[in-house]
This record gives structure tokens, C-alpha cells and sequence, in this order.
């Protein structure tokens, strides 16, 4: 069983790109469909659990299943599956790259790539801040949040730890409800 569930998650971290949330169906597809080694209530509950942890959440969800089948053996198992392909290709592509960097070619193709992760980050942040609803209070965090990384040297972390708090604060006094 070990060696299936590392075999699985192996080739869903090989073959899945566009990051943990892609992977997302297709273990579903893999473990609750195919395999049938947990329910599509359990699997949502992992995703639930997985989310609200820290790490990606594929990761998470590879280590949940693993332990919810064979327990620690199982979560290890399933989460080297599951990072074992990325780090390979990781390993390959900057040992390649390191070996090459000075070609002009490759130069000229990262000068290439560079706008479009620009593009990609962009996309992403436009996207979630789209999901996000920011009307309000919560546009002019987003926005002062936005210009204190920016501009200061301040971590992340504190800023994240300080809007958290503000929040709570304002929707706790706003009506008592705490809904945005």
C-alpha cells in the first residue's frame, strides 16, 4: 500500500502543473474516484483542514490522506511523493541552468521569460483580489498594505499580524457581528 500510495502521488506531482491547486482535482480524481481509498466527504474535509494549514495545500492534502490511510509511514510517504517530482525538476533545471547561464541564449530567453512571470504574478493578484470582493475598509488595507511592502522595510508578517487585528477590531465594533 505504501509503495501505491507513493507511486500515485508521484505522478500527480509529476504531471500536474500550475501549483497545488491544480493538483487538487486531479487527487481527487486519483484517491476518491479511481482508488476509492477515501469518501468525497472525507476528501472535502481534508481540503477544508488543509487550507486553514500552514503550507501548500497540496502537500497538506497528500499528507492528510497518507496519514488518514497508513498513519505516519503513510503521510511521509505521500508527501515525498507528492515533492519529490518538483525538487527533481527543480534540481535539474538549476544545475542545467547554472551550467549554462553565460550562453546568450539562455540569457536572452530568461530576459524573455521575466515579463511574462510579471505577467503571471499580475494575473494571479488581479484574480484573487477580483474573488476578494475589496470595497471599503478592506480596499484601503489591501491598498495601504500594498504601499507599506512597497515603500518600507517592514515584514510582511507584521503587516499581515496588524491587519488581522484591525479587523477584528473594526467589524467587532462595526456591528457587533463581525461580517464583513
Amino acid at each position: 500500500m505504501l509503495l501505491d500510495l507513493f507511486k500515485t502521488f508521484f505522478k500527480i506531482g509529476a504531471f500536474t502543473i500550475g501549483g497545488g491547486y491544480a493538483m487538487i482535482p486531479i487527487i481527487q480524481e486519483e484517491i476518491v474516484d479511481k482508488k476509492n481509498w477515501v469518501s468525497e466527504e472525507d476528501f472535502m474535509d481534508i481540503i477544508a483542514i488543509s487550507q486553514g494549514s500552514p503550507g501548500p495545500i497540496a502537500v497538506n492534502v497528500s499528507i492528510f490522506i497518507g496519514y488518514k490511510l497508513k498513519g505516519v509511514k503513510g503521510a511521509l510517504t505521500c508527501m515525498l511523493g507528492t515533492i519529490l517530482p518538483s525538487f527533481l525538476i527543480i534540481l535539474l533545471v538549476a544545475t542545467v541552468f547554472f551550467r549554462f547561464r553565460n550562453n546568450p541564449v539562455i540569457s536572452q530567453a530568461f530576459m524573455g521569460i521575466r515579463p511574462a512571470i510579471v505577467a503571471l504574478i499580475a494575473s494571479a493578484v488581479y484574480k484573487m483580489a477580483k474573488k476578494s470582493h475589496l470595497k471599503g475598509i478592506r480596499l484601503l488595507i489591501a491598498i495601504a498594505t500594498s504601499l507599506v511592502i512597497v515603500f518600507t522595510d517592514i515584514s510582511p508578517i507584521y503587516l499581515i499580524i496588524i491587519a488581522g487585528l484591525f479587523a477584528i477590531l473594526y467589524y467587532s465594533r462595526k456591528d457587533g457581528k463581525g461580517e464583513p
